[in-house]
């Protein structure tokens, strides 16, 4: 006992002076200097961008750029950040390698911000004038890189991702001249005017604002056709297709080419008016570059399948594409959220607007498909079936709202997720459009179909009339221009259904039009074309799975079936009751569970196979819509074409 105290008091002997040392706690590092806020004055001078986007068998753009500068000191360039109509700070930095700056022929040291990563600082040596700044854009060459750009056939050349600016400017205030040396023989299409003719390969640009440079991508490639889809129009509205294999080119019909006219002429009665002094599709044809559906004021990327126009009949769920961009022009790009207008593209846009700039346009995309015949009828009314489910099901609704989705496209950047139905992802999208459905349908009623959303369309998207710039909005301007339309408390209206946590599916819309929501063992040929194009075997709405190519398992309903037997995307199913997968069998399997029969799935997931016990007997399942009779059929109404 008297050796442990001895070496209790020996102990606290040593630990007393440190014990009374008081040490200090650690402070931030200090920040560095912001970079300089965008201010609305002219840069003075013009920036000159040169792409040379020849080196397709290494999908390398390379990229020269003369800036102009006003003396000596710090300098800072802008590589931009913020990608509109992605919504998000996601452009493709990390793609930009070999950076060099001269001036007068001399390098110039650069650094990159440590905070800013997208801001390069210099200091301008005495007596230069200009800046040279090179680098190569080094697209993706598979697709675990990303979005595939340039192919052996086709390139989308995006200005987004190849050219810097100053900062300190409103991008509006920054004018630029771009030119781009293609490979030989290859067309193009663009919103941009050219200077003339190519000149040895190389297409010259008339000078335009860095934001309208940006705005004003790209499609070149070997097989081209246009097709003028307003002819003797004073504001051409132009397709400019691309494609895989030239045969693809002579493909679409008469009949298929005049419903994408019908397109431009439905919605120029549904707007009344233009934004642009000329519009392009950029459409691409093609199972080798990435997908693509981006708007832009007088153009949009568009993407679709090389076999778009011949197999017409079987891929009807391609077709809302090009009304849904075409669109954008009046509600995204003319008319915009006002927290997401920025003054420059390095500034952070917010998108709590997005139901509507998204969601207003879903609605429309749709509509004006069905209007110009790129859907039939019945197509629009199975398409609505299939948003309909998705969000009578859509579990994640008992804990998010509509309005928080809107912070997706900044939290997740389209990343796959592996519970998309209690996650959510940019349900602004089509949780929108049955949102805005819901408004047509109400406006119908409470007016005794005198009024409608179209009057909302036209009054709200269809002002001023040639302005090409941008009008933003906000809430307060939605719920007035409601108003003007249909008097109601629209404001209640949108923030139950926007920003409030609601169990119950918005499908007031539906019913009120006169039909219901419905599922059959049998699938809509619109639901079998979705399938096809995305290449799965959708059983979301009966044991709650989604399977991809070979049996990959792509989606697990959350609280369904399946997720209560224990399976989670990732794993592969091998077999159906001890039989080899096939997606036929696995139909075959569900429909005799109805009866008592096991549905019994054999799944491997990394080196580990399980067997899977589901326990459901409600057979295949499918959404489509049923009229309900007695009711007046606004849906027919909504979808018919405008005389």
């Amino acid at each position: 006992m008297k050796s442990m105290l001895l070496a209790a008091c020996a102990a606290l002997a040593l630990a007393g002076p440190a014990a009374a040392q008081i040490f200090p706690e650690p402070q931030p590092y200090p920040m560095p200097a912001p970079t300089l806020a965008p201010r609305d004055v002219p840069y003075p001078g013009l920036l000159k961008l040169e792409v040379d986007a020849t080196d397709i068998d290494r999908r390398i753009f390379h990229v020269h750029e003369t800036v102009p500068v006003a003396g000596p000191g710090p300098f800072t360039l802008l590589f931009p950040q913020w990608v509109p109509g992605g919504h998000s700070p996601r452009n493709s930095l990390e793609k930009i390698a070999g950076i060099t700056i001269r001036a007068g022929g001399k390098p110039v040291p650069w650094k990159r911000d440590p905070v800013d990563v997208f801001a390069f600082h210099v200091d301008v040596p005495a007596g230069a004038t200009t800046l040279d700044v090179s680098f190569q854009a080094l697209s993706p060459t598979a697709a675990d890189q990303g979005r595939v750009v340039m192919t052996d056939e086709m390139l989308n050349l995006q200005w987004l991702s190849l050219a810097m600016y100053p900062a300190g400017h409103y991008s509006r205030q920054v004018q630029i001249e771009a030119s781009v040396r293609l490979p030989d023989g290859w067309a193009y299409g663009t919103a941009l005017e050219p200077t003339g003719p190519p000149a040895s390969g190389v297409v010259r640009f008339k000078p335009v604002n860095f934001d309208v440079l940006v705005d004003s991508p790209m499609f070149a490639g070997r097989y081209y056709r246009q097709v003028d889809l307003d002819p003797g129009a004073a504001i051409p509205v132009r397709l400019d297709i691309f494609a895989d294999r030239p045969e693809l080119l002579e493909a679409a019909t008469v009949d298929q080419l005049e419903r994408h006219r019908e397109l431009v002429r439905q919605a120029y009665k549904l707007y009344g008016s233009t934004h642009y002094n000329h519009y392009d599709f950029l459409f691409a044809l093609t199972d080798r570059m990435g997908g693509i559906g981006l708007e832009h004021h007088r153009s949009s990327e568009d993407g679709a399948g090389p076999n778009y126009f011949l197999d017409w009949a079987a891929l009807p769920s391609e077709r809302d594409l090009l009304p849904h961009e075409f669109t954008h022009s009046w509600n995204g790009k003319f008319r915009r959220p006002a927290d997401l207008w920025t003054a420059n593209l390095n500034v952070p846009m917010r998108g709590s607007l997005l139901w509507v700039y998204e969601g207003q346009t879903q609605y429309w995309g749709f509509v004006l498909s069905g209007r110009s015949g790129l859907l039939s009828k019945a197509e629009a009314l199975d398409a609505l079936a299939a948003t309909a489910a998705t969000y009578e099901t859509r579990i994640g609704r008992t804990w998010r709202a509509v309005e928080d989705t809107t912070e997706d496209p900044i939290i997740n950047s389209r990343r796959p997720q592996p519970w998309t139905s209690w996650q959510r992802s940019e349900d602004y999208y089509q949780e929108g459009q049955l949102v805005w459905l819901d408004a047509d349908t109400l406006i119908r009623s409470r007016s005794s179909g005198k009024r409608s959303l179209d009057d909302f369309a036209k009054a709200f998207f269809g002002i001023e009339n040639g302005n090409g710039s941008e009008r933003p909005y906000t809430f307060d301007d939605i719920v007035a221009a409601l108003n003007a339309v249909e008097p109601y408390d629209w404001a209640k209206f949108l923030h139950e259904r926007i920003d409030e946590v609601a169990a119950k599916p918005p499908l007031d819309g539906l019913v009120r039009g006169g039909w219901r929501l419905v599922y059959t063992d049998i699938e809509t040929a619109y639901f079998k074309s979705a399938e096809a194009r995305r290449k799965t075997v959708d059983l979301s709405y009966s044991i709650g799975l989604t399977l991809g190519a070979g049996g990959d398992v792509a989606g697990v309903q959350w609280d369904g079936p399946a997720f209560k037997a224990g399976l989670t995307v990732g794993g592969k199913l091998l077999a159906v009751n001890g039989i080899a997968y096939d997606a036929d069998r696995l139909r075959e399997a569900i429909t005799a569970a109805r009866g008592g029969a096991p549905l019994s799935l054999l799944v491997k997931t990394g080196d580990h196979y399980k067997t899977f016990d589901i326990a459901w007997k409600g057979g295949l399942r499918y959404p489509r819509l049923q009229r309900i009779e007695g009711t007046p059929d606004l849906l027919t109404a909504i979808y018919a074409p405008r005389k």
